[in-house]
């Protein structure tokens, strides 16, 4: 019992401070954002710093602190001693992305199948006559079963059958009224001529 009660005075008497800091990436300089940051000496709290790598909590003197982040190595900082009742680190975390050069790609698997591919090419036709024998009525009917219509074509389309179904029906309309159907009017004329019309028929 006394070993626990000189445990617990012991703890009192470590001395509260406001840790802050910032934390950045080795060799950029750039702010780790939202890196989790442990006090592991006291019952694992955990905070987080913000989108500018920024952090500030209570902790006490001689605390172990812990700063993880995906991609980064962890990092783990003791609160020295220090008069003041703040301190400000500067965390540094070094990234785990390791660039690699650039790396150029070829579609041959060897320089051999290169020279082979390459020797094997027919390049005696120039630009016009590739142009022409690219542009024959056959390439182009080819190039319409395989290639996919455009938005611009589509909407082309469309318009032309809309215009054309509206100038069906107009005409149809058109010659549904006997007034403005040119045959309908000749037969009335003849009928006119031959007395279909006349009083005396339609007394009958």
């Amino acid at each position: 019992m006394a070993v626990g009660l000189f445990l617990t005075a012991q703890a009192q008497e470590r001395k509260i401070l406001q840790f802050s800091g910032l934390i950045t990436s080795v060799g950029s300089e750039l702010p780790v954002a939202y890196v989790s940051v442990t006090n592991i000496s006291f019952k694992n709290q955990v905070f987080v710093s913000n989108n500018d790598g920024y952090f500030s909590f209570v902790a006490h003197i001689g605390d172990t602190i812990r700063f993880s982040s995906v991609g980064y190595d962890p990092v783990t900082f003791v609160i020295p001693d220090t008069d003041l009742d703040k301190h400000t680190a500067h965390i540094k975390m070094q990234s785990l992305v390791i660039e690699l050069p650039a790396v150029t790609l070829f579609p041959w698997a060897s320089y051999e199948q290169y020279v082979s591919e390459f020797m094997a090419l027919n390049l005696g036709d120039d630009n016009i006559a590739a142009a022409r024998r690219n542009l024959t009525p056959e390439a182009l009917a080819a190039l319409a079963r395989i290639v996919p219509r455009s938005a611009e074509e589509i909407q082309s389309y469309n318009s032309l059958q809309r215009h054309s179904i509206m100038n069906n029906k107009n005409i149809n309309q058109r010659f549904n009224n006997p007034l403005l159907n040119p045959f309908a009017w000749g037969e009335l004329i003849q009928q006119i001529k031959r007395g279909d019309w006349s009083r005396e028929k339609l007394k009958y």
